[in-house]
Parts: structure tokens; C-alpha cells; sequence
């Protein structure tokens, strides 16, 4: 039986795309981590290059170690940076690949949400797409066999992404990761100020009303909808900026790791 596959578009560019070489840097930057020991429903994770957000993102993903066994199917949202989408994109094959295995698509969620009239499907927004795939060596590396349902965010509003959660929600075999990163290019006190004020507001359930602030905010936003109607508690995790990482402090992207439970 073929399979319509996703192949991966940023293998050696914001990761390693040599297998070994990649389970090794996956599983040093998780060694490194500091797990929070609650039982995350869903996650923040940023999704820049390994060197410059990796360790951030461990961090959160550092969390599932004790609870992997539980996570059978992940819910994983990012923004479309590459093409104009309007709702939220599903990509329209039954696979995505890296450079450690195949990850089958959960077709059970699929059919739940593709009548929705704020869902489309756009192989071309996800081809390119890195805000998804760079999650993907993580939860190989930390969960057992899961399923993904990989969606696109584009224009849509916080409101739109909380309704399509709330089909998917299920219980604590579902994981709900948003991709996002936050100030980008900004120097660096002024980025850790920025970044501050942003997670106060995540911290509060507040919605993002600057787009700048993060590049995931509608998926944020959708997140924190569901939060509220859930009683969902937010956690920082980790909150540095590219300037702290492997660059240059004159102009920084802000990076932040976010457990919700």
C-alpha cells in the first residue's frame, strides 16, 4: 500500500539529518533539561534552529518523560510562514517523515475536524513548513507510538482554533503542542522586556493582541480560550532569547517554553 508521505524540508538545516547525529543532539539537549514533574495537557515550544532554541524546547518536552506511556496521539499546531492560508491547513497525506522514522497521521481526528468550515487542506503550506517538523525528532526521541494531527495555522481567529481543540481535546492520551516563537529581531534588553510583558499575559490567560509578539499567536490565543474554558494552569518552563543561545545580541528572537495543566 503506498503511502502519501510529508518529507522532511529543514533536515540538516535546522537540525541534524544524519539519524545518529540527530538522536544524539535530541538526547543531549533533553539531558540537559529540567522537567517540571506535572502532567502537561499542552505545551508552548518555540521552533528555530536546534542550536538556538533547542534547549528551550527540551525543556518542555523534558515534562513527558514520566507520562509518555499515556500520550497516544498528538495535537501539533504552527503557523503558516511560507503560504497565505486561510483557516487552518491539514496537509493532505497519510504520513510526515524525518530522519528517525515514519509518523502516521491520526485519520480518526482528521475526519472529526475536516467538515469544519474553518479547516482546509493545503499540501503546500505544510511542504516547506518548519514551525511543525522541528517538533516532530522531540516527541519521537520522548514519546512510544503516537499519531499526529499536523495543522497549519493561518488567518483565522482565536475562536476558530479553540472550536477545532475542542473536537480534538480527548483526555490524557492527547497532547496539544502550539509551535511558536516570540519577539523576533529585536535587541536584546528590548526582547527580554518584549518577551516579559508576553508571557505575563500567557501567564494570566490574557489573548495576544500584537502579532508581533509571537509568531504563533492566533494558536496561542486559540490555546488560551481553551485554557480558560477548561481551568487549564499555565507554567513557564523556560523563557531565554537567541542572544543567551548561539547569537549575536544587537538583534534576538525570543524563545519560551509553556506547560499548561
Amino acid at each position: 500500500m503506498a503511502f502519501n508521505v510529508r518529507s522532511p524540508a529543514v533536515a540538516g538545516l535546522f537540525y541534524p539529518a544524519d539519524t545518529q547525529q540527530l538522536k544524539h543532539e535530541v538526547l543531549r539537549l533533553l539531558a540537559n533539561a529540567i522537567a517540571s514533574d506535572r502532567k502537561p495537557k499542552a505545551l508552548i515550544v518555540p521552533h528555530a534552529g536546534y542550536q538556538y532554541s533547542g534547549q528551550i524546547a527540551a525543556s518542555a518536552y523534558a515534562c513527558l518523560r514520566n507520562f509518555s506511556a499515556l500520550i497516544q496521539r498528538v495535537v501539533l499546531l504552527g503557523p503558516a510562514h511560507r503560504v497565505a492560508v486561510h483557516g487552518l491547513a491539514l496537509p493532505g497525506v497519510d504520513v510526515f517523515d524525518t530522519p528517525l522514522g515514519n509518523i502516521e497521521l491520526d485519520q480518526n481526528l482528521v475526519n472529526k475536524i475536516a467538515q469544519l468550515p474553518q479547516i482546509c487542506i493545503s499540501k503546500e503550506a505544510h511542504v516547506l513548513e518548519h514551525s511543525l517538523e522541528v517538533q516532530l525528532p522531540f516527541l519521537q526521541s520522548v514519546l512510544g507510538h503516537f499519531t499526529l494531527l499536523p495543522l497549519a495555522v493561518g488567518l483565522t481567529s482565536a475562536e476558530a482554533v479553540a472550536d477545532v481543540l475542542a473536537h480534538v481535546w480527548g483526555g490524557e492520551e492527547t497532547l496539544i503542542i502550539v509551535s511558536s516563537d516570540l519577539s523576533h529581531y529585536l535587541p536584546y534588553s528590548d526582547a527580554q522586556r518584549t518577551d516579559h510583558e508576553t508571557m505575563q499575559s500567557i501567564m494570566q490567560l490574557e489573548q495576544l493582541v500584537e502579532h508581533e509578539r509571537a509568531c504563533g499567536s492566533t494558536a496561542i490565543n486559540g490555546l488560551i480560550v481553551a485554557a480558560q474554558q477548561r481551568h487549564l494552569t499555565p507554567q513557564v518552563l523556560d523563557l531565554r532569547n537567541s542572544g543567551d543561545t548561539a547569537g549575536s545580541r544587537e538583534r534576538v528572537v525570543g524563545y519560551a517554553a509553556v506547560a499548561f495543566d
